[in-house]
């Protein structure tokens, strides 16, 4: 018998589970926005909480994201224009989408220099994005920091984040619930960007995880979040390994090139389970006709979340289910496992990929 998962509660990645999100104070019904020039950020010091210039009035909140040259990046833009969409009194400026950190600098330098009320930021990269965003709180305008985070703490007032390292614990966690009792058995990866910290994390959640009850990799490959990239790389691990038990590839989007690999191997003797939550996976998971039969969700909702946050902040609301009257410095967002027994439950905010 193997050891319990330390790495991970159980019962958290229950098949029928259902993981609870704080609700935010929304304080007033959708509707359409009424714009309101009179607003203006109060003055504050990085760091300090702003004391909300326009809790009155309509809340200008600008949005910067990088290019959405992919599922996830265009569900993000996505859900943050929805979101706000939802409430009266806010007033969305989106800035074009962008994988230049010069340009993006820029459309903050923007965002300050029209005296917006908070600034939403998800960065292209968030060392570059540093010394602008705490130009930001220096001039007395909120900026949460989405999924990427910055080089300094003064730059933020919120950081929400996914969980990079909790999604490759939640991948191993459910592998090693499946193969249970097969100590022999053979369990590769298809990894993401090699370069990136995210995908660095991943891996390493994954490997403590098959650890802990007693796995290991035994073939990894790394892709480029690309479905070409996804299919090329899933071609190479499937001829360097004549039998697997069970495959986690990180990210749904290279994982339609995958998919097309696996397929035009003719392999199904494993199992496969995937990352980020795409639409397309949740679907093929639901119709339980193919090596897939899980994923692990990285939320799209992070920004729509950062969008909600910053209307707290400047309105100098909490958040409902905390005693504490402040919205809260970071919030790590979780990554659950998603299987046919659940799927109904995050099928209707998935990405399409």
């Amino acid at each position: 018998m193997r050891t319990s998962h330390k790495l991970w509660p159980r019962l958290a990645l229950a098949s029928g589970a259902t993981v609870a999100t704080l609700a935010l104070i929304t304080g007033c019904t959708a509707g359409s926005t009424t714009p309101d020039s009179s607003s203006a950020p109060a003055e504050t010091s990085a760091g300090e909480e702003t004391t909300g210039g326009s809790t009155g009035g309509t809340i200008r909140i600008g949005f910067s994201g990088p290019a959405a040259d992919h599922g996830w990046l265009g569900a993000i833009n996505t859900a943050a224009i929805a979101e706000a969409e939802k409430f009266d009194d806010v007033e969305l400026i989106v800035a074009e989408g962008t994988n230049d950190a010069n340009l993006q600098i820029s459309q903050v330098e923007t965002f300050i220099n029209d005296g917006v009320d908070a600034i939403v930021l998800l960065p292209t990269d968030g060392a570059a994005l540093t010394d602008v965003a705490i130009q930001a709180m220096e001039a007395g305008i909120p900026v949460i920091n989405v999924d990427r985070e910055f080089s300094s703490t003064f730059a933020a007032r919120t950081t929400i984040l996914g969980d990079n390292y909790g999604m490759g614990v939640s991948a191993g966690t459910y592998i090693c619930e499946q193969l249970e009792g097969q100590d022999d058995a053979v369990v590769a990866e298809i990894a993401g960007i090699d370069s990136l910290p995210l995908t660095q994390d991943r891996s390493q959640g994954f490997e403590d995880a098959l650890d802990d009850c007693g796995l290991e990799v035994s073939n990894r490959v790394a892709a480029d979040f690309t479905v070409q990239g996804g299919e090329a790389a899933a071609s190479q691990l499937l001829s360097a390994a004549p039998k697997i038990d069970a495959l986690w590839n990180h990210d749904d989007d290279q994982g339609v090139g995958v998919l097309a690999a696996i397929d035009a191997a003719g392999r199904d003797e494993f199992f496969m389970v995937g990352g980020a939550g795409s639409a397309n996976v949740m679907r093929a998971i639901q119709a339980d006709d193919s090596v897939l039969k899980a994923t692990v969700i990285y939320p799209s909702t992070q920004a729509a979340d950062g969008i909600s946050l910053a209307r707290l902040i400047v309105q100098n609301e909490g958040m409902e289910e905390l005693v504490e009257n402040s919205v809260p410095r970071k919030i790590q967002l979780f990554a659950p496992v998603v299987t046919k027994e659940n799927v109904e439950v995050y099928l209707p905010s998935a990405f399409e990929s």
